[in-house]
């Protein structure tokens, strides 16, 4: 396999690199829509991240890389091999990197069944998709906005069900669907219908670096990298590990990660103040708040982590207006959400009883 240039030799970026750590601490926050000019790192950290994130234990010779301690999220072959009594194998695979060309069907991309096998042998047969070879690890899609519409959907429709569903004839098959979802694309080659914009949990604008430093630095390690990749790779190894160690204490932390009253109360008048429509910013903004806090090393979220997890969540979200216009700054948020603070969280207002209304009598004059 080719070397990758490591994820920590990337020089800037910052809010690009978060967001992909934080989808890598816990997948189900819904995935990264990282959006700027070429030549940006924008292909380069995605395969960077795949090859830094830690192994993951599977199913050995299951087709999709079911998770030997989740029974409720195996396949279908993996759970009818259970119920006949078979022991399965476990094994130690590498984090998976599936590249999704443009063209893609849906019948690529979910799989499919076999009909005419199914009629003529009695057999089910499903023909694994992009889903399938996805699942557990992190599944890229260059230029996102050329991509049909309909799978946009589908892909993220299985990202945010966790599974995949062939349904054909009355014959259905089943397996988990759990990755990273990474998608980059150029604006100037157009946008994302706003229905699927939404869809995307979190979202990056980034463009080159301006600074002279930075740019001399990226040139100096591009350079060090093509002359001697392995060498540059054993050069930041050690911060490489560093990071992955984190990522996976997260994993195991992200789930015991607790938050108070008072800090739905910020997320939720943050979100109204800011008008945002709908309400899936609010549960994203809390998905990632606890990444954060695990990724720290914490079990409790702070004002912090709600304010970089809102810098990351909100902008593709809100309506056009003097703040989307600006630059979407951190201290912008941390601000907003000190003045909720000191405002205090409202009493719960009491719930309203319904006072019946007298009847009127049969034949009575109104």
């Amino acid at each position: 396999m080719a070397p990758v240039y490591p994820f920590t030799a990337i020089v800037g970026q910052e809010r690009m690199l978060r967001a992909l750590v934080l989808n890598a601490v816990n997948p189900r926050i819904g995935g990264v829509l990282i959006r700027g000019e070429r030549g940006t790192a924008k292909s380069t950290a995605a395969r960077a991240l795949a090859a830094l994130l830690p192994e993951v234990k599977v199913v050995a010779d299951c087709r999709f890389s079911c998770d030997p301690d989740q029974p409720t999220t195996w396949c279908t072959e993996c759970r009818e091999r259970a119920a006949a009594g078979e022991r399965l194998p476990v094994a130690v695979f590498r984090t998976s990197f599936v590249d999704l060309p443009v063209s893609a069907t849906e019948d690529r991309v979910v799989g499919t069944l076999d009909i005419e096998r199914a009629i003529k042998e009695g057999e089910r047969h499903f023909e694994p998709g992009v889903l399938a070879s996805a699942n557990r690890g992190l599944l890229y899609i260059d230029e996102v906005n050329l991509l049909d519409d309909h799978v946009v959907d589908l892909l993220l429709d299985s990202a945010a069900l966790g599974m995949n569903i062939v349904e054909r004839e009355g014959i259905s098959f089943t397996h988990p669907s759990r990755y990273i979802l990474v998608g980059t694309m150029n604006p100037e080659e157009g946008d994302l219908r706003p229905q699927l914009l939404d869809r995307f949990a979190l979202s990056v604008d980034i463009r080159g670096l301006t600074d002279p430093w930075d740019r001399v630095a990226i040139m100096e390690r591009n350079l060090a990298f093509e002359t001697d990749p392995e060498g540059f790779r054993e050069e930041w190894m050690e911060k490489e590990l560093a990071l992955s160690n984190k990522i996976e204490a997260g994993r195991s932390l992200v789930d015991s990660v607790t938050y108070a009253a008072r800090d739905l109360h910020a997320i939720a008048a943050l979100t109204s103040a800011l008008r945002v429509d709908g309400h899936r910013a609010d549960l994203v903004i809390l998905k990632a708040a606890k990444a954060h806090a695990a990724l720290e090393g914490r079990t409790a979220i702070e004002e912090t982590d709600i304010a970089r997890a809102a810098e990351l969540a909100l902008p593709h979200r809100l309506r056009r207006g003097p703040f989307q216009q600006a630059e979407f700054k951190l201290a912008d948020l941390e601000e907003r959400l000190e003045q909720i603070q000191a405002e205090g969280m409202p009493a719960e207002p009491e719930p309203k009883e319904e006072q019946e209304q007298p009847r009127k009598k049969v034949g009575a004059r109104a």
